[in-house]
């Protein structure tokens, strides 16, 4: 079993995270390989709340022009959990 800093990467900053902190739900950046279940002992062992849902989406990097060689070069591609948390329990993450 892998260290739990190892599958939460980041905590996402976007205006829609944002929005979703009202309701409860947190989005993290979690390495490629990690699952629900890994994603779920991680947040509860890393921030001590009650997890009751976790969805994951995986995103593609985008394709990006190198503008003075006209070349391409590509982002690299995430994935994303989108963490739901009980009734009452918050994250301090963006609290500061």
């Amino acid at each position: 079993m892998r260290d739990h800093r190892d599958v939460i990467i980041r905590p996402v900053v976007s205006e829609k995270s944002y929005g979703l902190l009202d309701n409860g739900v947190y989005t993290f950046v979690v390495a490629s390989d990690a699952n629900k279940i890994e994603i779920r002992q991680a947040i509860e062992a890393i921030f001590s709340v009650k997890v009751t849902k976790v969805n994951t989406l995986n995103r593609k990097g985008k394709r990006k022009l190198n503008r003075r060689s006209r070349t391409f070069g590509k982002r690299p591609d995430l994935k994303r959990a989108v963490v739901t948390l009980a009734e009452g329990e918050t994250i301090d993450v963006f609290e500061k």
